[in-house]
């Protein structure tokens, strides 16, 4: 699909998106994410290094448009998928975390093959709202996974000891992950124990004890932990990283989030290469960080990323 260009760093152009043809495939032959689905050419989820490489993208579909300091960074969809077709397409990048539209995109653009495809679930904790610890299962559901041919899911499980709303979460991502592990399709876990400001923000806590404690009530989440990983922050303290991975044998990856400037995303980058040393931590999941880097370098993140592994 033809489009304009646009600039990814390190002298590498942000490949083409033709949003017309991409509207007019939607419209006239809508069958086609299917057919894309059905002709992907798939992979093992690990191949023999062992480790992951994951482009997270699913944040819009919670409303979280924001990266690097602009509230609605993430809301022109060209410029999304330009700059994920252009992670994808970098060496040691495994694949990509999406909402179905995105990845609907991404399989009419021919993006996904020969990469690890993860399903996001629960997006119906909208960021900012009453009801965001409600986060209920609006994503993709087990079996579109599985009839789509993606290689796994991946659930958000906040946690606030004052909100009902986190049993709500708690009950039905128990039944999804019995659900995936009765299809043997794996599902990333990324839980966190939150609490709301005094202004109604909600803030994870990313504290030794508070990381622990949500790893501890992740992993023993429904009838089968045999399919279930982890998606772990890095604490606030990397140091404590190594007992805290001490509470699960589960396999776990690490999440990246927002970083700002470009002291902060250095400073991750360091984090991350401390705690992929310890032995359940098999790779990253990362996204805004490296999508909208500070310095606009979007192949230079990916690159720096995948070479900690």
């Amino acid at each position: 699909m033809a489009g304009t260009h646009t600039e990814g760093g390190s002298g590498t152009r942000l490949p083409p998106v033709d949003v017309s043809e991409l509207v007019r495939v939607r419209t006239h032959h809508p069958e086609a994410v299917a057919e894309a689905a059905a002709r992907r050419a798939r992979r093992p989820l690990l191949t023999t290094s062992g480790r992951l490489m994951i482009v997270a993208a699913d944040h819009p579909a919670r409303g979280a448009l924001g990266a690097g300091g602009r509230a609605l960074a993430m809301a022109n969809r060209a410029d999304l998928l330009r700059r994920l077709c252009l992670a994808l397409s970098r060496p040691g990048v495994d694949g990509v975390l999406a909402s179905a539209d995105i990845l609907d995109d991404l399989l009419l653009l021919g993006a996904l093959d020969h990469k690890v495809v993860l399903g996001s679930m629960n997006r119906g904790g909208l960021q900012g709202a009453s009801f965001e610890l409600d986060d209920r299962f609006t994503g993709h559901r087990p079996e579109d996974i599985q009839r789509l041919g993606f290689d796994a899911g991946k659930l958000l499980l906040r946690i606030d000891y004052a909100d009902p709303g986190s049993l709500t979460t708690l009950e039905s991502a128990a039944r999804v992950i019995d659900d995936m592990a009765a299809r043997r399709l794996p599902v990333f876990v990324e839980p966190f124990i939150t609490s709301r400001t005094p202004e109604g923000r909600l803030v994870n806590d990313l504290s030794a004890d508070a990381v622990t404690r949500s790893i501890a009530i992740a992993s023993g989440l429904g009838g089968s932990s045999a399919y279930t990983w982890l998606k772990v922050p890095v604490t606030e303290n990397p140091d404590d990283m190594a007992r805290v991975m001490e509470t699960s044998t589960l396999p776990a990856v690490l999440l990246g989030g927002d970083v700002g400037g470009s002291q902060e995303q250095a400073a991750a980058f360091e984090k991350w290469r401390g705690a992929l040393q310890l032995p359940t931590v098999r790779g990253l999941v990362v996204g805004r960080s490296l999508l909208y880097p500070a310095d606009g370098d979007v192949a230079a993140a990916v690159d720096t990323a995948a070479g900690l592994l």
